[in-house]
């Protein structure tokens, strides 16, 4: 894990478990990112990560907000700011993608 990354997985943590909308949510830091989605059950009953959105820090205390998209790639949104801004973020015009099932 990136040096500070840890710390920042930590944090966002503790932001997603403070509102209902993204308390579900599991994080998981790779490289420069903290990816979050949700644990989904294929037909066969095995439990597979169905990712939904990254964060992806800028630089110190700026990070950048990435969907993902059904051919499996990222696409940026327009949302930069803090790790506060960017949960905000999710919890008003992300909702549909990280609410619970």
């Amino acid at each position: 894990m990136k040096p500070g990354m840890d710390r920042a997985l930590r944090s966002l943590e503790r932001l997603l478990e403070a509102d209902s909308v993204t308390r579900d949510l599991l994080a998981r830091a790779h490289g420069d990112h903290l990816i979050l989605g949700h644990m989904e059950e294929t037909d066969t009953g095995e439990q597979i990560r169905d990712d939904r959105v990254r964060v992806t820090r800028l630089s110190r205390g700026r990070w950048g907000l990435s969907v993902k998209r059904h051919t499996g790639r990222w696409e940026r949104t327009p949302f930069t700011g803090t790790l506060e801004e960017m949960v905000e973020a999710l919890c008003t015009f992300m909702q549909h993608l990280v609410a619970p099932y």
